[in-house]
């Protein structure tokens, strides 16, 4: 059952992070487009579906396997720096998971005050996350 579990985990953190690179980059186009555009309105759909039936599914899913994984198994070792590190990045990224949920909100109620600039530097935030994460669970570096 681990394998079955660990696969789960490793497919539900795949799809989670796309999700997360690829909304901020929807935020881009939808902030260079006019509000009350047919363009505007169709990144709204976009990013909806997007956050919730992808990200937010994935995110849950993430987490109960992960869970599973540490709880369940009895594989993890609490005493090792890695693990921590990769549970404060967890909990990070599923806090940027939120704060997409509230420019998700601006943009669906036409209150967005940000630049495409701002969204194409936040696009990097997960990539850079996930880069600590899986150095931290392959490497584990303390």
């Amino acid at each position: 059952m681990y394998d079955w579990v660990k696969a789960l985990h490793v497919i539900s953190v795949i799809a989670w992070m796309a999700g997360m690179m690829y909304l901020p980059r929807l935020f881009v186009y939808h902030a260079q487009s006019a509000v009350g555009s047919e363009k505007a309105e169709t990144f709204k759909v976009m990013e909806r579906r997007l956050y919730r039936g992808i990200n937010t599914p994935a995110m849950i899913a993430t987490w109960l396997f992960g869970l599973w994984l540490a709880f369940g198994f009895g594989i993890v070792d609490f005493s090792q720096g890695w693990m921590w590190l990769k549970a404060v990045m967890v909990i990070a990224l599923s806090g940027l998971h939120g704060w997409y949920g509230s420019m998700l909100r601006a943009f669906k109620e036409d209150r967005n005050v940000r630049s495409h600039r701002f969204y194409r530097a936040i696009n990097e935030i997960p990539f850079v996350m996930a880069i600590v994460i899986v150095i931290a669970v392959i490497v584990k570096p303390f």
